[in-house]
């Protein structure tokens, strides 16, 4: 099946007529700045020992130039997180007096990397990059075009992964060199503690108050290091926005609601996923509890438990969270395991946003999503030709009574699509990214920006449809390094030139408009302003509320 080469959301019967359509386009911004090209071969890679050194707080690094932009791995903004420092609030990392090499990734955070690459289609399109896994993990990584006072914005991204799984640098994706280069501007990247290590709440066992959150102090501690750092790196601390998909964009709008991260990050961007609130407290702290027992420790002998291997420990603490599962039942709770806990001192007690007196309040936001976060048919072309009826059955299971109700819903509101979009769109909906965005914009400070991400690649006869993480290679200039989500060629690189270009003019204004996509206003609740991100971008608004009030 041939990839639409018109607006997804035209393809699937959505008249565009009376949904506020706006497709006039900004002027277009200047070409993209390309790599320069070698004459006569010349080289491109440039290390040694006189090359691409920074200062640091903590010592001197060496990085490497790979065509024209400075590169730095694995750079320490903390402490080892083993043994006497885990569970515990980051420490600074001990200052070296050489020069240390940042040529190669920091470790990957503990995590079950069993079977990682079992399934060879998943291996295929995200060929995931995983280095040494070790509590050692807090490493950061930067792209700059220059090491000088120039004052550069700033860009951190967060990884996904559900505070599980994952790294900085796990898909091709995710490197900044591209968009250092066509934005003029500073990329991070960082790993951090995850799961259990990360976020097991030991308060009520005798453990640290901030046990249940220092994966996300993690990510205060690397910015701090911006802010103290990155001038050496030719940024601007005073210019920061964070941005992170899936998991990540749940990483984005937790740190906007922690009070340690005030003032760290100026702009936010959240992808395919976000947080409105932190894990119960109470079950948190039964959670902590239920590990020491499963460990066959009393409350008080957190010292006992920081010496258990990781791997053994990850292995108790999944047990602990299996025997808890009836707490997070009683509660109502829709997030359970391992994840940022509401104790109301490092993270929000309550709903997030609430507050419009908060820092987070003057914070511009922008949030994407995209149409299939979900494909059901990706790995089976059989599924295409699923009917309606049957639609709804393998609804069933999520929604209950009420799938056959959603289904017609959305069949209605996308008149032209076939039974097995209409299964991705439900599946893929919007609920989370547009209670995001009203939260946000209740604070009625700075603006939010909403995008639905519809571009399909031609891969896999057009099964992977606009799938969970597609977009992030497009905002990063990075369409021809991760030929697996695109294919590569001018079609997704003509969409990345305009959404990179607009991701820059946030990043530099918090503002988007003015890098090639149709004016892009504001989203109101009362409008929903959204940008359709396609071969053919256009802003509409709202283009699935009919569909979504069946959701309720």
């Amino acid at each position: 099946m041939k990839a639409s080469r018109r607006n997804f959301l035209q393809s699937l019967g959505v008249g565009v007529a009376g949904l506020g359509v706006s497709q006039q386009t900004v002027a277009s911004a200047p070409r993209p700045p390309k790599a320069p090209k070698p004459s006569a071969d010349e080289q491109v890679l440039f290390v040694g020992d006189t090359i691409a050194i920074a200062n640091t707080e903590h010592g001197k690094v060496r990085g490497f130039i790979l065509r024209g932009v400075h590169q730095f791995l694995g750079i320490p903004y903390g402490a080892d997180t083993s043994g006497k420092n885990r569970f515990m609030p980051p420490q600074k990392p001990t200052p070296w007096t050489d020069v240390r090499p940042a040529l190669w990734w920091g470790n990957t955070a503990p995590q079950i990397m069993d079977k990682r690459y079992a399934n060879p289609y998943a291996s295929f399109v995200d060929h995931w990059n995983y280095d040494d896994v070790s509590e050692d993990c807090l490493k950061l990584n930067v792209w700059t075009p220059a090491l000088d006072s120039q004052k550069r914005p700033v860009v951190v991204w967060l990884h996904g992964g559900g505070f599980v799984n994952g790294n900085g640098i796990e898909q091709d994706g995710y490197h900044g060199e591209n968009l250092s280069r066509l934005g003029n501007l500073v990329f991070c990247s960082l790993n951090h503690r995850l799961g259990s290590l990360g976020y097991t709440q030991l308060q009520a066992a005798g453990g640290h108050a901030a046990s249940g959150n220092v994966g996300n102090l993690d990510m205060v501690a690397a910015l701090e290091w911006v802010k103290n750092n990155i001038a050496n790196f030719g940024g601007d601390p005073n210019n920061v926005t964070i941005i992170g998909q899936s998991g990540g964009g749940a990483k984005v709008t937790t740190l906007m609601n922690m009070p340690s991260a005030k003032g760290l990050f100026h702009k936010a961007v959240a992808l395919s996923g976000s947080s409105l609130a932190g894990v119960n407290k109470e079950y948190a702290n039964k959670l902590g509890l239920n590990v020491m027992e499963e460990a066959g420790l009393k409350p008080g002998e957190i010292d006992k438990l920081q010496q258990i291997p990781w791997r053994q420990y990850i292995d108790i603490a999944n047990r602990a969270a299996e025997k808890t599962a009836d707490e997070a039942k009683r509660l109502n709770l829709q997030r359970g395991g391992f994840s940022p806990v509401a104790d109301g001192t490092y993270l929000n007690g309550g709903p997030f946003f609430a507050d419009a007196s908060h820092f987070s309040a003057d914070v511009p936001l922008l949030v994407c999503s995209t149409f299939h976060e979900q494909s059901p048919s990706r790995t089976d072309a059989a599924l295409e030709n699923i009917s309606i009826a049957e639609v709804k059955e393998k609804l069933k299971p999520r929604f209950g009574d009420k799938s056959g109700e959603i289904v017609d819903a959305y069949a209605k509101n996308f008149p032209k699509a076939r039974p097995i979009e209409i299964w991705s769109l439900v599946m893929s909906n919007r609920k989370n990214a547009i209670a995001a965005a009203d939260a946000k914009a209740s604070q009625q400070k700075a603006p939010v920006y909403l995008a639905w991400f519809g571009w399909q690649p031609p891969l896999f006869d057009g099964r992977m449809r606009a799938f969970h993480c597609d977009d992030i290679c497009f905002w990063f200039y990075n369409t021809d390094l991760m030929l697996t989500h695109t294919g590569g060629g001018k079609r997704p690189r003509t969409l990345s030139e305009k959404m990179a270009n607009s991701f820059i003019s946030f990043v530099k204004t918090g503002n988007p408009n003015g890098g090639g996509l149709p004016n892009w206003k504001p989203y109101t609740s009362q409008n929903g302003e959204t940008m359709i991100l396609d071969d053919s971008p256009m802003l509409v608004n709202d283009p699935d509320r009919e569909a979504r009030k069946a959701l309720a």
